[in-house]
């Protein structure tokens, strides 16, 4: 094995030792780090760690986070999600099944105003997974089409975790974001058309008298699609001046806030205090981020320092792997690796490593890293320690975690398929970033 390559594995093997131990990821990063620049440079590479901590909280693309953040607290604080609800159940209308189709459009949609899928996973386990049980549909389906609508969440736009791949893969992060927006209605889709086979293989899944509806006039319909009009806005504010090509995220970002605002005055829940606690709510997960960001930064520099990253490239080069082959190992290596270790801290690692890869073996960086994004967003739908699971469950008081855990499994099946078609067809994933 060439020189530098053990020193990659020790440092990770370390590394997720310590993360195994419960301790917090930044801290995991800094002990690492700090060991590091001891062995391989010295005292004098000290001031290279503490440069590396301000060039990453200082840099521009970061924020990003907060905003995108702040406009989902507020638009969840609010009324709006409310009145957003209404109308898509109104919209649904008579559907066989219409309960499962009303958590995946649901969930869709919040996912274009929120990147967190705990949010939407738990909101959605509060407000209508007892409702679809009550009802007669199967608690397993119910609970698994809420898991994997809430998943959507990090892959459609707006997303913290695109931004955080973005600025570490150095890839462009207004492209990334577009490029989410065909594989997630495509997923979408796909679990849409599993619900469907699994009713008409089983009309039990979803009872006939289970939903009582009335028949949505046309006015209804109207009246239904006006209340949907803020968010439309905001979708069009946050996404379509980036595809436009009018606004950098951050810029788009920004308005996307306005617009939170602006919606929820429509809505007459517009405080103070509701702003407050958005802004806290805000402040605590982004600075968590950012952390855990600024520690890992110097990760990376250390990997090209030591040789190991180089190192490792020249290794896959040479073993002339079929290009197929190593793209299937590269995204094998990662979705098991999620299923016991935190989604950010994975990133963290991983990128840096597949970086001189991705770039030796010709990989179009935008297709990559979003088959990468999406096998990230697997981690949090796979058992055993998926927190999208725990999010759900933690509302869910009367089914087992076993429950929950098959609940899971033909989604995650489901994420896995679409992995294959956005190998096979790299233009789902390509063809909107190059328009802007």
């Amino acid at each position: 094995m060439p020189e530098g390559i053990p020193a990659i594995f020790i440092g990770v093997s370390l590394l997720l030792l310590l993360m195994a131990t419960g301790m917090p990821v930044f801290i995991a990063f800094l002990l690492i780090n700090l060991i590091a620049v001891g062995l391989f440079i010295g005292p004098a590479g000290y001031s290279m760690f503490t440069n590396s901590l301000f060039e990453t909280t200082t840099s521009q693309a970061l924020v990003t986070i907060p905003l995108f953040i702040l406009m989902g607290e507020i638009l969840f604080r609010s009324s709006a999600v409310e009145v957003l609800f209404r109308a898509i159940d109104t919209l649904v209308g008579r559907v066989r099944g219409r309960q499962y189709v009303l958590a995946i459009v649901l969930a869709t949609v919040f996912s274009t105003l929120s990147g967190a899928a705990m949010g939407v996973a738990a909101m959605l386990g509060r407000s209508l997974l007892p409702g679809m049980i009550e009802r007669g549909y199967d608690p397993r389906l119910s609970a698994g089409t809420i898991l994997a609508g809430a998943s959507l969440a990090p892959l459609i736009p707006p997303s913290v975790l695109v931004i955080i791949i973005g600025t570490l893969a150095g890839v462009s992060i207004a492209g990334l974001l577009v490029a989410g927006i065909v594989p997630g209605l495509m997923f979408a889709a796909l679990f849409l058309g599993y619900i469907f086979f699994r009713i008409w293989r089983n009309p039990d899944l979803a009872p006939k008298n289970s939903d009582v509806v009335q028949d949505v006039s046309a006015m209804d319909a109207l009246r239904a699609g006006l209340s949907l009009i803020p968010f439309t806005i905001i979708i069009a504010m946050v996404m379509g001046l980036i595809l436009a090509g009018i606004a950098t995220p951050t810029e788009s970002a920004a308005m996307g806030v306005i617009g939170s605002l602006a919606t929820a005055a429509i809505y007459r829940s517009l405080s103070v205090r509701m702003v407050f606690q958005s802004l806290g709510a805000a402040m605590k997960v982004s600075a968590m981020i950012l952390i855990i960001m600024a520690s890992s930064k110097l990760f990376s520099q250390l990997l090209a320092f030591s040789g190991g990253a180089s190192a490792l490239t020249e290794w896959v080069v040479n073993t002339e792997m079929p290009v197929w082959l190593l793209l299937a190992l590269m995204m094998i290596l990662p979705f098991f690796l999620c299923m016991f270790v935190d989604q950010i801290a994975l990133m963290l690692i991983m990128i840096p490593i597949y970086l001189p890869i991705v770039a030796a073996n010709g990989f179009d960086p935008i297709w990559f890293w979003l088959l990468f994004l999406v096998n990230i967003t697997i981690g949090g739908l796979t058992p055993p320690f998926g927190y999208v699971l725990f999010a759900l469950k933690s509302t869910w008081s009367k089914g087992t975690l076993n429950d929950v855990y098959a609940a899971a499994w033909p989604f995650v099946m489901l994420f896995i398929l679409g992995i294959a078609i956005l190998a096979v067809f790299p233009g789902l994933a390509t063809y909107l970033p190059s328009l802007i």
